[in-house]
């Protein structure tokens, strides 16, 4: 018996052990990952890494505040079937002319094994969660309008990502493997920034990391730049052509970074920024 492929991260995509263990483990379980973290940990990411890796297709189901689970089941438009059927319709015969498959019923019936990704889950009402309890776990659901039973010919690989805008229902959990993706310390931090820009000077990579670190550890900051926002400072000080040396807080005066808008994505943590920069001037004059 051969062995079962296993997710070991790609050339796009660092991956750290715990990580690594944890796609494993909900793979050989056959249970949803359900991955919280930080925005920018790359949880939305995973699922298409995770479809890379072993070679799977890749369907997404994007959560929104308006979806219901019956989204991803299946959609029945009663009001075509109505409108066809006063235009004298031959379709109208045929039910399952209406019936519009959902994400779920696309990975239940796939030819191979697939990797479904349900995308901010949390976004939903808090009864969503809930009302996909047995079809996660029977793998299977049934159509009343068509008497049919859709049932998953080969189990599929599920990753949920959350952003921890709701608690989700203990029944839920349960029935998932959990991972929190930790947010990249600097060693993992460079390692992600070298597969984006394996050509990057190292003295531009490391005075960019101190200043990006600096930056997230600044006492009340509302938003902490994430990892993509440091890949578009990065590139940004690249096209400029900025030196290291203009990334290094020497005097406290300088505290705002070049090209800060790539960083800061609000009003009142640029004016924390510029209100330390002024404490510090006034210092300096004192």
């Amino acid at each position: 018996m051969s062995e079962p492929v296993r997710f070991q991260g790609t050339e796009s995509y660092v991956a750290t052990e715990d990580l690594r263990v944890a796609v494993n483990a909900a793979v050989a379980l056959g249970r949803p990952l359900l991955v919280k973290g930080e925005p920018g940990t790359g949880k939305t990411v995973l699922a298409q890494e995770v479809a890379d890796s072993l070679g799977k297709p890749l369907i997404e189901w994007h959560i929104k505040s308006t979806t219901k689970a019956q989204h991803g089941l299946y959609e029945y438009d009663a009001v075509a079937r109505l409108r066809d059927g006063q235009l004298g319709d031959a379709r109208v015969e045929d039910i399952s002319n209406y019936i519009k498959r959902g994400k779920l019923w696309e990975a239940f019936t796939a030819p191979e094994q697939s990797i479904l990704l349900i995308d901010e889950i949390d976004k939903a009402d808090i009864e969503f969660p809930n009302d996909l309890l047995l079809e996660l776990d029977r793998m299977k659901f049934h159509v009343y309008e068509t008497q049919e039973t859709v049932e998953a010919k080969i189990r599929p690989v599920v990753i949920i990502t959350s952003n921890n805008e709701k608690e989700l229902p203990d029944a839920f959990l349960r029935r998932c493997f959990f991972h929190y993706i930790k947010f990249p310390d600097p060693e993992t931090m460079e390692a992600i920034v070298h597969v984006h820009f394996p050509n990057l000077k190292k003295d531009l990579l490391s005075a960019a990391l101190t200043s990006f670190f600096e930056i997230r550890d600044v006492p009340g900051l509302k938003k902490k730049p994430s990892t993509s926002e440091l890949l578009d400072w990065i590139k940004l000080l690249v096209v400029e052509d900025i030196p290291p040396e203009a990334l290094r807080v020497t005097d406290k005066k300088d505290i705002i970074p070049p090209l800060y808008g790539a960083l800061l994505k609000n009003e009142q943590d640029v004016h924390l920024f510029e209100r330390l920069a002024f404490l510090a001037r006034r210092e300096g004059r004192s």
